[in-house]
C-alpha cells in the first residue's frame, strides 16, 4: 500500500525537507532528536556556568561537574566542544515531551539559533516531520 506521508529519518538528510519559514509551527521537533553539540558561552546563557567560572576555571574541570550532573554526556577538549546529553528516548534534555517544544527558547544555545540555515548537516533542509506522526 503506498501513502503520501513522508518519512523522515533525522541520521539521513536526503530524507529532510526544505525549509521555509513557519514550517516549526507543525513539527515534531524531529532535529531535538539529533545530539547537540555547544560551546562554553552557551553554557553560560543556559545559567549552568558562571560567567566568573567560565572566565577563570579549567574548562576540564567544568565539564566534570557537567557530566556528573548529567547535563553533558561528552566533552571534547581538542575542539572545547560539550555534548548535551539526552532522555532515554533521545530526546533533547531541554524538550518538552508533551508539548514539544523547547523549554528554554530565549536561551537555547547557537546551534539550535542557527539550525537548519547554516548549522546543519544538511544547511537549508531540516529534519521535518508533522505532529500528528509523532502523536501515534
Amino acid at each position: 500500500m503506498r501513502t503520501h506521508i513522508a518519512i523522515v529519518d533525522v541520521d539521513r538528510p536526503d530524507t529532510w525537507t526544505r525549509y521555509r519559514a513557519g514550517l516549526c509551527d507543525s513539527c515534531a521537533a524531529n532535529c531535538c532528536t539529533m545530539p547537540l553539540e555547544v560551546r562554553l558561552p552557551d553554557l553560560v546563557r543556559l545559567g549552568w556556568v558562571d560567567a566568573f567560572e567560565a572566565e577563570h576555571e579549567d574548562i576540564r574541570r567544568i565539564a566534570k561537574r557537567l557530566e556528573k550532573a548529567r547535563l553533558i554526556a561528552h566533552f571534547s577538549h581538542k575542539h572545547a566542544l560539550f555534548t548535551l546529553a539526552r532522555r532515554a528516548s533521545g530526546d533533547c534534555q531541554l524538550l518538552d515531551a508533551a508539548t514539544r517544544r523547547c523549554t528554554v527558547y530565549a536561551q537555547r544555545p547557537d546551534t539550535c539559533r542557527l539550525h537548519p540555515q547554516t548549522k546543519s548537516p544538511r544547511p537549508g533542509w531540516c529534519a521535518y516531520g508533522p505532529q500528528a506522526l509523532a502523536k501515534r
